[in-house]
């Protein structure tokens, strides 16, 4: 039975986002920077999701999450 987590592009887009306010991950390092941060099974599925959706791994994590919207503490 396969138990493969299935990525869809908001949910990449989401996991940018927290890669990124975690400090584990800069706006201007390449999507491919997020690979460390995703289980290497599910590698290929998120990967997939990216090319379905024209971005390449070596585009910058910004290109993928672009503006985002800042809430007040």
């Amino acid at each position: 039975m396969d138990t493969a987590i299935k990525y869809d592009i908001e949910v990449i887009k989401d996991e940018a986002i927290i890669l990124v306010k975690k400090g584990l991950v800069s706006r201007q390092q390449p999507i491919y920077a997020m690979c460390k941060y995703i289980p290497e099974r599910e590698w290929p599925y998120f990967e997939n999701e990216l090319e379905k959706h024209e971005y390449l791994l070596r585009d910058r994590i910004i290109d993928l999450i672009g503006c985002e919207t800042w809430e007040e503490d």
